[in-house]
């Protein structure tokens, strides 16, 4: 309950206080809001942000707007150099949710004495605020990973090579924005170790890392996501232990395979093998009209994978494949920063 006896100087000087913070927390929230609509389009976010803002004002006193002017702010305007170096949207989303933490705090322990109503408020609101952080950044890399997939048409899986990390690196200077690492023989822990160091090179080139079927290196990399296969891990379990901020693509080439996977919320599909291909052997390639059949209501990305070489690729985009998925192409080129830069000329020139 709010003590309304006449304020004395010391009263005056916490309402001000209090005043203060409650317009910084406010407008900290109206920040991670705002991103929260227009920046991730997450409405449930929205509506949680928006709650918490809309109680802060219920609770914005008379009282304290009225202390507004009591003592002259000396500090008013000071800036630091850390707020011109917010550059990215991850920076804008922490530093808006520490104000918005340091702001509760000081209003919990200002109005402890005289409203504990708001102090319990401020108390409650600023743990919240901490796993609200934490979804706007999971949210924030997912959609970042997501625009990645949809403006990307090339995807390249890798093959084991004693100079593997130079060759990504080649196709990485080159554009490629997608990198799936695929295991063959070694130990796990040397299977780890590869695996971030090509976090690290995808991660300086902003682009996409890909697990292939390992969800447990997948995590322990902090990989963008995992790719899986039908004898995998089904993807239930995998979005359970990777949560909603990663990647998860799918190989299928029949009706069932990707009605299933658009159910349990896969991200992309890799469709194949369209022709034949050392990489899978024994698998019969499912052709051009079946992929166009199969494919013709995604409305997710897909990849066609599965025998693709520099010379048909401009047969498979003149039957409208617009994105496709290489292993070896790239892998054994003598030249993989060249024959990258020449395969995404010819993906993005129109038909």
């Amino acid at each position: 309950m709010f003590n309304s006896n006449t304020p004395n100087a010391e009263d005056l000087r916490i309402h001000q206080i209090i005043d203060a913070n409650l317009d910084r927390a406010r407008e900290g929230l109206r920040v991670l809001e705002d991103w929260a609509r227009f920046g991730l389009g997450k409405e449930k976010v929205v509506e949680r942000i928006k709650n918490f803002r809309q109680i802060l004002g219920k609770n914005h006193l008379e009282v304290y707007k009225q202390s507004r002017n009591h003592i002259e702010d000396k500090c008013k305007g000071l800036t630091h150099q850390e707020q011109i170096n917010r550059k990215t949207s991850e920076q804008i989303i922490s530093s808006n949710s520490a104000r918005v933490q340091e702001a509760l705090r000081v209003i919990e322990e200002f109005s402890r004495i005289h409203n504990n109503k708001l102090s319990k408020i401020a108390s409650e609101i600023r743990y919240e605020i901490y796993s609200i952080e934490i979804d706007l950044l999971s949210l924030n890399n997912s959609k970042k990973s997501e625009e990645i997939l949809k403006e990307n048409n090339l995807y390249v899986i890798t093959d084991q090579k004693d100079n593997l990390l130079e060759v990504i690196e080649e196709i990485l200077i080159a554009g490629v924005r997608i990198i799936q690492l695929r295991f063959k023989t070694g130990t796990d822990k040397d299977h780890l170790q590869e695996a971030i160091q090509i976090k690290n090179l995808c991660k300086r080139y902003n682009s996409l890392f890909i697990v292939n079927d390992r969800v447990d290196i997948a995590l322990a990399s902090k990989a963008d996501g995992v790719h899986l296969g039908q004898d995998d891990l089904d993807l239930k379990t995998a979005r359970k232990l990777l949560g909603y901020s990663k990647i998860i693509g799918i190989s299928a080439n029949n009706e069932i395979d990707i009605s299933n996977a658009l159910k349990e919320g896969c991200d992309y599909i890799g469709i194949g093998p369209v022709f034949e291909t050392t990489t899978k052997k024994g698998k019969k390639p499912i052709g051009i009209e079946k992929i166009k059949k199969l494919t013709k209501d995604l409305s997710i990305p897909w990849f066609a994978i599965g025998g693709i070489k520099s010379n048909n690729i401009s047969y498979l985009k003149r039957n409208g494949f617009k994105k496709i998925a290489l292993v070896s192409q790239l892998m054994n080129s003598e030249d993989p920063k060249e024959d990258a830069i020449m395969i995404l000329k010819e993906l993005s020139n129109e038909n």
